[in-house]
């Protein structure tokens, strides 16, 4: 088996995810729009174009080595077996309650695999008090207080290409609407060298990089659940298998980043 060659593995436990898209039929579903950058603070795009940068370095020094972000993530993990987390028992910060992992299963449509980014979050501070952000108070359930953020594509070099937001059953966890979710979006952050200090790096400034973008698919997520639910009465939408993948955006770091020095060159960062 070639190097990050997917096995199928049998017995899986998890549902196989259907490849639907949730495009609008006939004014049926949302339209999801990329956003508009002019229409931001110049804070903001200034932060935005620092994180590309750091996300261009990361991948600089990967291959200078001869690797790049998956075979990264993936090195000495062993076969590379669908569905099956990498690194095995993921990568979290206990400091901030960021959490990712990477996996394949979908193909298709130029990507190799993705990775599913998480926020962990406390009921109360250690000290019993509640915490000072009121998100964070939050809906949890049996399997703990953690909800999923985004999910980044990767292609076959190691490179993303998308985003993507899910229905609730795809990944479980506490499900939270789409404002409280962006209003964690701040404290997503590993800060560590495990498994790697660039990729741990790169995923973070991803976040903050395509932020609006991942803004953008949230709203919409929580558009089109609403609208599923109106257009299957009785079913419960969060866990119903016909709906899978929301939403997703095509991305290039290369571009956003162009089109962020863009914007500075015409003082809209300052």
């Amino acid at each position: 088996m070639r190097a990050g060659e997917v096995k199928r593995s049998t017995g899986l436990r998890r549902p196989r995810i259907r490849q639907i898209e949730c495009t609008p039929q006939a004014g049926r579903l949302p339209e999801l729009r990329a956003p508009d950058l002019g229409a931001l603070p110049g804070r903001r795009l200034r932060a935005m174009l620092m994180a590309g940068v750091e996300a261009l370095e990361c991948r600089r020094v990967l291959e200078r080595g001869g690797i790049n972000l998956v075979s990264e993530v993936l090195r000495g993990q062993g076969e590379f077996v669908e569905y099956e987390h990498y690194p095995k028992d993921d990568v979290y910060d206990s400091e901030t309650g960021a959490q990712y992992y990477y996996h394949a299963h979908r193909g298709g449509a130029g990507e190799h695999g993705h990775f599913h980014t998480f926020l962990r979050w406390p009921r109360q501070a250690p000290d019993g008090s509640s915490p000072a952000d009121p998100a964070m108070e939050m809906k949890t359930d049996e399997a703990g207080s953690v909800t999923h953020i985004i999910a980044v594509s990767m292609d076959s070099y190691g490179w993303p290409i998308g985003l993507f937001a899910t229905n609730h059953w795809v990944c479980g966890g506490a499900w939270l609407a789409a404002d409280e979710v962006i209003a964690l979006l701040p404290r997503f952050r590993i800060d560590h060298a495990y498994p790697s200090w660039p990729v741990n790096r790169w995923i973070s400034a991803m976040l903050i990089l395509f932020r609006p973008h991942i803004e953008a698919l949230l709203l919409h997520r929580d558009q089109v659940i609403a609208r599923w639910a109106h257009l299957h009465p009785g079913t419960d939408v969060l866990e119903d298998r016909e709906l899978d993948i929301t939403g997703s955006l095509p991305i290039s770091v290369e571009a956003l980043v162009q089109e962020l020095r863009a914007l500075a060159g015409t003082g809209r960062l300052m």
